[in-house]
């Protein structure tokens, strides 16, 4: 059960002398009241996390030591701790608490942590997208070794609205490939189904950043006139809606597929996955941000409007003859 015999025996002794009263508060360690800090110094270390929730625990001690009220970082970290205040998204979310329940004006320094906190969501994969096309994220995956086949690399394509998902296989990782995709899987598919792709999120890997004049991939997507945003520097995660499908298909396909059958070629495999993507795309339900359970084609459908209104050149002007002002109708 996890206790040496000799604390066995001690409980049981205990137990047989006070019964359950004596065991209730013997797991929990009884704070030593004397070493705590000062009621005032408790309160102005809270109080400093109110007004400077960005301070670390070092730079809030520093600045009440301006005030002529001395902690130690340590001494400001357990204060934090006996409040739930040790990390800057709790700071933040009792300072939000605070501020709708008593209407306090935020200060300069307030709504910059805000901004801040707003920044780190946004790099940590959770991505603002308004409609089918109008950000895809690309990534390079790296599946393995095959014995008679070779390296083997994917390159991944995932619609961040619709969480529709393309991928296709190479023995390579160079920019030629990365723009093959496009070409061949991607832009085929949103011509066909009258939507726009009007930018890609990429990493910052060699395959996707280079010379426009020299690079494959950079060239393309000036010719198709597509944006390109790349992610922040030592920052996979800003990235994630890939890197969380590349587990996804890591423990669903290639798991499965790999211990079931032996390939002989690139082919054969990428003959099977493209299965895969046809079931994750039209059968497999999805809990994504704008697909409330329904499938990625399913969502494409639904929301492919919201991108045709966004396409202002396939807006037709007509002028009435009675009237002097020009309406535009879809």
């Amino acid at each position: 059960m996890g206790y040496s015999r000799d604390s066995f025996y001690r409980f049981k002794e205990l137990y047989e002398q006070g019964g359950e009263l004596v065991l209730q508060e013997i797991s929990r360690k009884k704070p030593c009241l004397k070493n705590r800090v000062e009621e005032h110094v408790e309160k102005a270390v809270v109080e400093l996390s109110f007004e400077r929730p960005a301070y670390g625990q070092l730079r809030a001690s520093n600045e009440l030591k301006k005030k002529g009220i001395f902690v130690s970082p340590g001494g400001v970290r357990s204060i934090w701790l006996r409040h739930d205040l040790e990390t800057f998204r709790k700071r933040l979310k009792a300072l939000e608490t605070r501020v709708a329940q008593e209407g306090l004006i935020l200060t300069e320094e307030q709504l910059q942590a805000f901004e801040k906190a707003k920044t780190e969501k946004e790099a940590h994969g959770e991505i603002e997208s308004l409609h089918p096309g109008y950000l895809g994220a690309q990534d390079t995956y790296y599946v393995g070794t095959l014995k008679g086949v070779g390296r083997i690399y994917q390159q991944t394509f995932i619609d961040t609205y619709t969480k529709m998902a393309f991928v296709k296989l190479y023995d390579r990782k160079n920019a030629l490939v990365a723009a093959d995709m496009l070409n061949d899987r991607v832009i085929p598919s949103y011509e066909e189904n009258g939507v726009r792709l009007l930018r890609i999120l990429t990493d910052r890997g060699t395959e996707y950043r280079g010379n426009r004049e020299r690079h494959e991939y950079q060239l393309y997507l000036a010719i198709e006139d597509i944006d390109h945003s790349r992610t922040k520097a030592r920052s996979p995660q800003t990235n994630g809606i890939c890197e969380r499908f590349h587990r996804t298909m890591q423990d669903e396909f290639y798991a499965i597929a790999f211990r079931k059958k032996i390939y002989h070629s690139l082919d054969e495999i990428q003959e099977d996955a493209d299965k895969w993507i046809e079931e994750y795309n039209t059968e497999r339900t999805h809990s994504g941000k704008y697909c409330f359970g329904k499938t990625p084609w399913q969502t494409f459908l639904d929301s492919k409007y919201l991108a045709d209104e966004k396409m202002l050149d396939r807006l037709q002007p007509i002028v009435n003859p009675d009237v002097r002002e020009v309406s535009i109708v879809r």
